[in-house]
């Protein structure tokens, strides 16, 4: 029986199903699994593994700027909603839980802050300032997984849950090698090139019942509580070098 291996780029998910004030939890990612399990395409394939992409939560200390004060990220409601994710994660049958690296870079100037400004200078305090946390060896990962579950021949099949395009090298990658390649990007609009090089697309998942619900009277406001728009946060690492790929291949 062909086999199949879903790789779930876990920050393109929570954008999708999440929001800051419901973020993904592991109710909602089983809901999505079996809705996606049950596609048609899929029916007749053997599960191989699913394989979810992340960073654990950034959990050091800071000292914000313009007497913010100390700052402790692992005390963060969003830290522990995503340590509470993780764990169900592990123990979630088939599931492969594969984490890079997450690294503070500093403080910068909030956007709704910085476009809201008029005039030639403003006024910039503590309140308006964000920690810059960047993403690290996420991607790289799902590219060196995507070539090793190829080249083994451990799937027939690869479907990638994203929306990113910096993927397209790894997909091409893969369809070279024989592997078919299924895209899942849940309504999200996509570049051709991601058209381009997948065998298929899987966009009838319904979303209504995975999301976020909508905030009540009084709480955050609606446009700020649906998925957040899905950002290049960190350049693509798919093209490992020649040393990476020669040990995929041993």
């Amino acid at each position: 029986m062909r086999r199949y291996a879903i790789l779930v780029d876990g920050g393109f998910l929570k954008r999708k199903l999440g929001s800051q004030r419901s973020p993904l939890d592991g109710t909602r990612f089983d809901a999505f699994l079996k809705a996606l399990k049950e596609e048609s395409a899929l029916s007749t394939l053997l599960l191989h593994r699913i394989y979810y992409y992340d960073a654990p939560p950034f959990e050091e200390s800071a000292n914000k700027p313009l007497n913010g004060g100390k700052v402790n990220f692992g005390t963060t409601s969003l830290a522990r909603q995503n340590k509470a994710l993780f764990e169900r994660l592990k123990e979630t049958p088939f599931v492969s839980l594969r984490l890079g690296e997450l690294a503070f870079r500093g403080w910068q100037l909030a956007q709704k802050r910085l476009s809201g400004a008029s005039g030639s200078d403003m006024t910039v305090r503590a309140a308006d300032l964000k920690p810059d946390i960047q993403q690290k060896g996420v991607d790289m990962r799902i590219g060196l997984d995507i070539a090793s579950l190829t080249l083994k021949r451990h799937v027939d099949v690869i479907v990638l849950v994203t929306g990113d395009s910096d993927f397209i090298p790894a997909m091409k990658f893969a369809r070279r090698e024989g592997a078919q390649l299924f895209l899942v990007p849940l309504g999200h609009g996509i570049k051709p090139g991601l058209k381009e090089h997948a065998d298929l697309i899987l966009d009838k998942i319904t979303l209504s019942h995975l999301t976020a619900p909508e905030p009540t009277n009084g709480s955050l406001g609606a446009s700020e509580a649906r998925p957040e728009p899905v950002e290049q946060i960190h350049p693509q690492a798919v093209n490992a070098g020649a040393g990476l790929l020669s040990e995929i291949r041993g």
